[in-house]
C-alpha cells in the first residue's frame, strides 16, 4: 500500500480526476470539462508526460505556440487550450507560474452572421409538420437555442403575457423572451 500525505493506504486522486472535480465544483458545463481535460492531456503528452509541476511558463508558451504554428489550430481553439492549462495551474495545482510570457491570445475573426430572408425562412417552415415545425418556429421567432427549446415545459409559457421563461439557459441563468404570435 502506498503511503502519502493522504494517509496510510490512501493514494491521491489522479491529476485529471482532480481537474474534473475542480470543474464540477464550479458548475462548468460538461463540454468545457471535456475540452479542458483534452488540452491538459495534450499539454502533458507534448512535454514527454512530465508532471505539470515540473513545467514552467516557458513550456506553456512552447505548447501554445506549437498549436498555433505547427498544428494551425483556429483562434478559438488556441484560446480554449490556453484557458484549460491556466485553469490547471491556478485552480487545481494552485501554483503561481510566475511571469508567464504567454503569446498574445489569438483574436477571433469577426464574421457577419448569415441570416435567411423571411421568405426563405417561411419556405423552410412550410415543409415542416408537427413538433419539428413548432421547434423551428420557436427557435426563429423567440431566438431560443436548440437545447433551451427542447427543455421547455408547459409551465414556462405564459400565453397571457406572451412570454416564455427560459430556465437554466446559457450560463445557468434564467431569462424571459417574447412568445411569437404564430
Amino acid at each position: 500500500m502506498a503511503s502519502s500525505s493522504w494517509g496510510v493506504g490512501v493514494t491521491a486522486p489522479r491529476l485529471l480526476d482532480q481537474v474534473r472535480a475542480a470543474i464540477r465544483s464550479r458548475h462548468y458545463s460538461r463540454r468545457t470539462e471535456d475540452a479542458y481535460v483534452h488540452w491538459i492531456r495534450h499539454f502533458i503528452v507534448f512535454h514527454g508526460r512530465r508532471h505539470p509541476r515540473e513545467l514552467e511558463a516557458a513550456e506553456i508558451t512552447a505548447f501554445i505556440t506549437w498549436l498555433a504554428v505547427e498544428r494551425h489550430i483556429a483562434a478559438s481553439t488556441q484560446n480554449q487550450a490556453l484557458s484549460g492549462i491556466l485553469f490547471l495551474y491556478k485552480e487545481v495545482l494552485r501554483l503561481e507560474i510566475g511571469d508567464v510570457v504567454v503569446p498574445p491570445r489569438a483574436r477571433m475573426p469577426s464574421r457577419v452572421p448569415v441570416v435567411l430572408p423571411p421568405a426563405e425562412v417561411r419556405s423552410v417552415i412550410d415543409v415542416l409538420t408537427g413538433v419539428p415545425r413548432i421547434v423551428v418556429m420557436l427557435l426563429y421567432g423567440a431566438g431560443l437555442r436548440l437545447q433551451e427549446c427542447l427543455e421547455l415545459r408547459v409551465k414556462d409559457i405564459d400565453f397571457e403575457r406572451c412570454e416564455i421563461t427560459v430556465r437554466r439557459g446559457k450560463g445557468q441563468k434564467d431569462r424571459r423572451v417574447m412568445l411569437p404570435e404564430a
